[in-house]
């Protein structure tokens, strides 16, 4: 049987369902056997379903590397550039390790585009993927080139949200 090709695949867009169509390919994944590392860049909050879901499968791991605030994108403190570098750094170390078959780097894309990580680090994390690997972005506000040198790019659109009509962010639906 050849080896495995990785892609990289990027879920952006501006409606609800990116993290989770990665935890779900995480999901599946798993299922046959496969490593999973999910690094989540922008969030801190230890009230996600997925970290408790994840501590129980086998070879699936989730870090975060922010807070549980949310990051002015117009003045993002300096501790918010620091967890957001620290978790490309991160990212950096289990692509180098090469123990997963799927990295996912939930919100880098927003992390980029809030300008707390540089295109030219993204780009070169992109670049240093081992050709086994899936790697995985999630968040809104893709940039062009990360559009361009990717694989696979999939747009969640908001066509209508249970938000607009005041249903606040429900434990094991939203978090």
């Amino acid at each position: 049987m050849p080896e495995r090709r990785g892609t990289v695949q990027v879920y952006t867009g501006d409606g609800k369902g990116k993290t989770t169509a990665a935890l779900g390919l995480a999901l599946r994944a798993v299922g046959h056997d496969m490593s999973v590392c999910m690094i989540q860049v922008m969030k801190g909050s230890s009230n996600y379903g997925e970290l408790a879901a994840a501590a129980k499968l086998p070879d699936f791991s989730i870090e975060q590397t922010g807070r549980d605030e949310f990051v002015d994108k117009r003045n993002p403190a300096q501790v918010d550039i620091d967890m957001a570098r620290n978790g490309l750094a991160r990212a950096r170390e289990v692509l180098r390790g090469g123990k997963h078959d799927i990295v996912i780097l939930d919100e880098l894309n927003v992390a980029l585009d809030f300008r707390l990580v540089s295109l030219a680090d993204v780009l070169g994390l992109i670049e240093m993927r081992p050709p086994h690997v899936e790697l995985v972005l999630t968040g809104r506000g893709a940039h062009p080139e990360v559009v361009k040198v990717a694989d696979l790019v999939s747009e969640v659109l908001n066509i209508k949200h249970h938000y607009d009509a005041g249903v606040e962010a429900r434990e094991g639906i939203e978090f």
